[in-house]
């Protein structure tokens, strides 16, 4: 009998619980700031930019997190997600290894994004919010957030990082198509855009300018909340989805992952994927390779400082311990949009303080390779946040084979590439430029780090 190549569950199986890994975590997470006072934020100091639904989540040490019915119902529009054997492509790279993949794409949104973005607009929808606004990189959270909004009856402001509002005018159109106003940051709409605009009338953007843009303008109005789609404790708690379906699928394989890759800009997609296997090596002794894969443009696992910075670059939010490159850092316009954020989750960065999450950077032309040889395998063409994901993944199949010995491969294809085919032109029309962020100027970044004391 021909084994599958792909591993689906049911409507029934989709998780009815988010998991929480604070409850396992070595030691607490480090406190969260106030800007102003240098003093831990409580949930008061929350409340104007989030429902208390989502901030109770924030902090909660529960293990588990009851999914709300109506969020599972817009769920089943496309979970479970499927996970693959990339049968062809472990052919194609003559190994051992056995190369499976989580897809998110098959989403309406084409990413993992919308697993929050459903979740948070139903809690702010229920507790009367009338308006989110938000910031977007690469488009893919955007997207999603601009189509839960439409789903629950919310209008939606999206700040799009503007380099990527040039290189991605279809993700432009998608968020426009479900309703929601983009604006290409930094703009004159905000006075923290309008600062930097002032500074530099030419800048690309990044995605701490236009946090900065949605935060000041969810703190201006009084109907509106901000929604962030990565790098808070409730954000990965919602895509933990991804991770207990996963390990649900590994055993209809019959297999456990000696590794857990994923791609890493907030750490949302990265972290919903692998939290639940880490679970296992922090509760059960599990030796699970997890390996976080970032762009050597913007290496914040691998060259950041950890330490407390404000999550945007005017300092509107509050101070959170990280992995981080400096607020102030501004990365080149690499195609990955969604990975072009100077800091990571708190959570995720405490886990690679910890050890038990390793990091890899790579430049932008071996990751779209990498991109092309999945695609002519597998016959889907990834994002360019999920390519580095994909290219950590070959490496490990090749490396099997060079050692002569088989290993279990789980990495996340967190959404496809179908708006992203400029990225593709400018790869295989050998325009496509490798760029390692300069010692010098991630240095220059770290000496804007706010002081804290302790």
């Amino acid at each position: 009998m021909t084994e599958p190549m792909i591993y689906r569950l049911g409507e029934q199986d989709i998780p009815e619980a988010w998991y929480n890994i604070i409850a396992d975590l070595p030691a607490p997470p480090p406190p969260v700031l106030h800007p102003g006072t240098g003093q831990p934020v409580g949930p008061d100091d929350l409340a104007p930019l989030f429902p208390m639904g989502l901030i109770l989540q924030e902090v909660s040490g529960d293990r588990w997190i009851e999914i709300p019915e109506p969020v599972r119902e817009v769920y089943r529009l496309y979970r479970p997600a499927p996970l693959h054997r990339a049968r062809r492509l472990e052919q194609a790279l003559d190994t051992p290894a056995h190369i499976y993949y989580k897809y998110e794409g098959v989403s309406p949104a084409g990413s993992h994004k919308l697993n929050t973005a459903i979740a948070q607009a139903y809690f702010n929808k229920a507790e009367g919010t009338k308006r989110l606004a938000t910031e977007t990189g690469a488009g893919q959270w955007g997207s999603a957030l601009a189509m839960a909004c439409q789903f629950v009856g919310l209008d939606c402001t999206v700040y799009m990082v503007k380099v990527s509002y040039q290189q991605k005018p279809y993700r432009r159109s998608m968020m426009q198509v479900f309703g929601a106003e983009v604006i290409p940051s930094p703009s004159d709409r905000t006075q923290g855009g309008s600062k930097v605009l002032s500074q530099e009338p030419d800048s690309p953007g990044s995605l701490g300018i236009a946090i900065s843009e949605a935060v000041e303008d969810a703190a201006t109005h009084d109907d509106t909340h901000y929604s962030l789609g990565s790098v808070l404790n409730h954000v990965l708690l919602h895509q933990t989805v991804i991770g207990l379906e996963a390990k649900r699928q590994m055993e209809l394989a019959g297999e456990e992952p000696d590794e857990v890759i994923g791609c890493v800009g907030g750490g949302s997609n990265f972290s919903g994927l692998a939290f639940p296997f880490v679970q296992d090596k922090l509760t059960a002794g599990k030796q699970t390779r997890i390996l976080a894969v970032e762009p050597a443009a913007c290496p914040t696992l691998t060259r950041g400082s950890y330490a407390y910075d404000f999550g945007d670059t005017v300092g509107l939010t509050p101070l959170v311990k990280m992995y981080t490159l400096g607020h102030t850092f501004v990365p080149p316009g690499i195609h990955a949009g969604g990975l072009r954020y100077h800091g990571d989750a708190p959570l995720l960065c405490q886990l690679v303080e910890h050890g038990a999450v390793e990091a890899v950077a790579y430049p932008q032309n071996p990751v779209f390779a990498a991109a092309v040889q999945f695609a002519q395998s597998e016959g889907i063409i990834p994002a360019p946040e999920s390519a580095h994901a994909v290219k950590a993944a070959i490496d490990s199949a090749l490396q099997a084979k060079a050692e002569g010995r088989s290993r279990a491969i789980l990495f996340g294809l967190s959404g496809h590439g179908h708006f992203d085919m400029g990225a593709f032109d400018a790869y295989l029309g050998g325009d496509l430029e490798d760029y390692e962020y300069p010692a010098e100027k991630v240095q220059a970044a770290l000496t804007e780090l706010p002081q804290v004391a302790g």
